[in-house]
């Protein structure tokens, strides 16, 4: 079996942790590659014994790659997708911080995970992605999110005008801050910051978030995943910022964004002992309140 590890930096808290899944990689004759990055980090600030581990450091060098781990958040889980792509390969999220949907296997769990893993008692969840398009090739390297597509105000103190099309057919002019496009996945994350709805992963929608419209009346729309948005930015700034996931860009007024489901999905490994209900309700601390 070959595991991908991939990670930026991890806190002290995280050490043995991060030693055990080593180990235990290991102990099952797994041949471990690691990103460059993350194996510097690991040699040279946590103390950690690696063992026989070989590197990689592009999408180019996961050849026969079983699954790839995301050790960090959600947001390294995000950069974790621009290596993966479309090539398939099964993601597990280890969570070595605090909140985490996507990276939501907790320290307590990772023995229990591993040995899931390694006896194949395990499933693997489809989440959808967007693709986006526009005519100056912005993202032109990757231009998928699994989370979501935003833009926004460079100029903290101006509103912007977002001008909204579905299917070809006008939603609304929005006169707010900025505007989320979230698919299932991302609706746990900026979008529902922003009050958009939780959409459980499997739905075929997308989620039309405002951020701080100026018309009270307006909310969030959810849609089918199968139309297309096209959107662009008016305003008095004349340069406006758009965000893919954790990459982002700054843009001119004018230019017409159109966002599509992609053509492929990302496989997220989950055990039996996860659930999104569950997830929702530790995350969100849904029935902290002794009263419910």
């Amino acid at each position: 079996m070959r595991i991908a590890l991939f990670g930026w930096t991890i806190g002290p808290i995280y050490y043995d942790s991060m030693s055990r899944l080593l180990e235990i990689l290991h102990l099952h004759d797994t041949e471990v590659i690691v990103y460059s990055p993350f194996l510097d980090f690991l040699k040279k600030e946590t103390g950690i014994n690696p063992g026989k581990v070989n590197t990689f450091s592009s999408c180019k060098e996961l050849a026969g790659v079983d699954f790839f781990m995301s050790i960090g958040g959600d947001g390294t889980f995000l950069e974790a997708i621009t290596f993966v792509r479309d090539s398939g390969i099964p993601m597990v999220g280890i969570n070595s911080g605090r909140l985490g949907f996507l990276a939501d296997i907790a320290q307590s769990d990772l023995e229990f995970s591993m040995e899931q893993l390694f006896a194949g008692k395990f499933i693997l969840q489809p989440r959808s992605l967007i693709k986006m398009e526009n005519e100056s090739g912005l993202f032109s390297d990757f231009p998928y999110a699994l989370n979501e597509f935003t833009v926004y105000k460079q100029d903290s103190s101006q509103m912007i005008t977002v001008h909204v099309e579905v299917g070809g057919d006008l939603l609304n002019t929005y006169w707010a801050d900025g505007l989320i496009v979230a698919t299932p996945t991302g609706s746990t994350a900026y979008s529902l910051s922003v009050g958009g709805p939780i959409i459980t992963p499997g739905s075929s929608n997308l989620v039309i978030a405002p951020i701080a419209p100026h018309n009270l009346a307006i909310r969030p729309v959810v849609i089918s995943d199968q139309e297309v948005i096209s959107l662009w930015v008016e305003g008095r700034g004349g340069r406006y910022m758009a965000s893919l996931d954790s990459r982002s860009t700054a843009f001119d007024a004018g230019m017409v964004w159109k966002i599509r489901k992609a053509d492929f999905i990302i496989n997220v490994l989950k055990f039996g002992n996860q659930s999104f209900y569950e997830t929702l309700r530790k995350k969100l601390l849904w029935g902290a309140d002794k009263r419910n």
